[in-house]
């Protein structure tokens, strides 16, 4: 066997331990039959454990902070050199797939194992960080995980209680960790070199272009809002068309408004919400209220769109009908730093594939620690671009291909800051 052939057979083999690890966090849950592991319990406590035991296994120093993310590190050879960033999250959101984060933070741990066993080092300390929240399911804010590491925790945050009314200063005292140090998570004073974030799409791109990587340009920046829509009920059956404040056909009329102005100006914008009363087949619906999601690279353009929408909502507001919109969430656009797109580049190109940069139109734990190191993101392709669902799915030769491809991105960091 020459040596292609050997290295291609040694990523295939440790594309398999990746997947297998996969589906040994999936059992860890806490809804049998169902991916489900929520932050700060029971089974996230268990999920760390593991994870640690393969991270020392890789030869990292472990270590578990008062946010409860579990953070590997590889010493580097030169004092004060500064350390280079890697990491994902391990929660899922109920009945997830097996993949989205658990990957990132995997597939990492296995490429400095073989870069170990081949005796390479590093000038900078490196640090694998399994964030412990970012989905935000258990209570209700995301992104905790890689905020604390970032030195933006909000104290607040302490009071929010879950589902069974247990608050998070609750939650984080029964997983062993000291609110009162949650501060010494931050990373924000320290000497960063960047950010590299593996990831599935999450989207049907890369399939769609035949490719197994991309490079991420950007995260989108979302804007969500709370519309209601105030009609007037009636009896089906005497109010005549012409007189009706139809709350429903108003909706209706502005989802359409929505999509046409997304496709005017290139954004994605999603009513993924409606709810209508009185709700019953024989009276003229008074009152219907809908979600808008609004989503792009590039923030202006999405305030453009945006702008176009609500002026469009205003122009419908006549006929007895009244519309109110609520802003609840903005986060604003993070691109990735060119340089590690770059890096990225020539990685792809040396593994004879075409170097495809794309928008992530989700979230993902880069854009918070974008807050203090320069940060990138690289995407592996996932089957039909489904994910946040069981049949969530990735191939073992597409792992492999990633794998090659992250060693290598870590060969050239050590050439970069030699």
């Amino acid at each position: 066997m020459n040596k292609p052939e050997q290295q291609l057979s040694m990523y295939r083999q440790t594309a398999a331990e990746i997947l297998l690890q996969c589906e040994q966090l999936a059992t860890l849950t806490q809804t049998p039959g169902k991916v489900d592991r929520r932050y700060l319990t029971p089974e996230h406590k268990q999920c760390n454990a593991l994870v640690a035991q393969w991270m020392q296994q890789a030869g990292l120093r472990t270590e578990q902070d008062q946010a409860g993310n579990i953070c590997g590190v590889l010493p580097g050879s030169v004092p004060g050199a500064g350390t280079f960033l890697i990491g994902s999250h391990l929660d899922t959101v109920p009945d997830a797939g097996k993949y989205d984060g658990i990957l990132g933070v995997l597939l990492p741990i296995a490429a400095l194992k073989l870069l170990n066993a081949k005796k390479e080092s590093f000038p900078f300390d490196i640090k694998i960080i399994g964030f412990a929240d970012e989905e935000g399911t258990r209570f209700g804010t995301t992104l905790l995980g890689s905020r604390a590491i970032a030195g933006t925790w909000n104290p607040q945050w302490f009071a929010l209680k879950d589902a069974d009314g247990i608050s998070l200063e609750e939650a984080l005292r029964a997983f062993g960790c000291d609110p009162a140090q949650i501060e010494s998570c931050s990373h924000a004073k320290e000497k960063l070199l960047g950010y590299l974030e593996v990831h599935i799409e999450q989207g049907p791109v890369l399939e769609a272009a035949g490719l197994p990587l991309g490079i991420v340009s950007s995260i989108a920046g979302a804007r969500r809002f709370l519309i209601n829509i105030d009609g007037q009920a009636g009896h089906a059956g005497t109010v005549p068309m012409a007189l009706r404040s139809d709350a429903l056909v108003a909706t209706a009329k502005a989802i359409l408004l929505i999509e046409q102005a997304a496709l005017k100006h290139g954004v994605v914008a999603t009513v993924g919400r409606i709810s209508c009363t009185p709700g019953a087949t024989n009276v003229i619906p008074g009152y219907c209220q809908i979600s808008l999601d609004i989503r792009s690279g590039d923030d202006a353009l999405r305030d453009v769109a945006l702008e176009d929408i609500l002026e469009g909502l205003k122009a419908l507001a006549d006929g007895g009908i009244k519309l109110v919109w609520k802003e609840i969430h903005s986060a604003r656009a993070v691109p990735c730093k060119e340089w590690i797109q770059d890096l990225l580049q020539v990685v792809i190109e040396e593994l004879d594939m075409q170097p495809l940069r794309l928008l992530s139109g989700a979230g993902h734990d880069a854009m918070c620690i974008a807050d203090i190191c320069d940060a990138g993101m690289l995407f592996v392709r996932c089957e039909g671009g489904i994910s946040h669902n069981p049949a969530e799915a990735i191939t073992q030769d597409d792992t492999a291909i990633t794998v090659d491809a992250f060693c290598r991105a870590l060969l050239q960091l050590k050439q970069r800051f030699a």
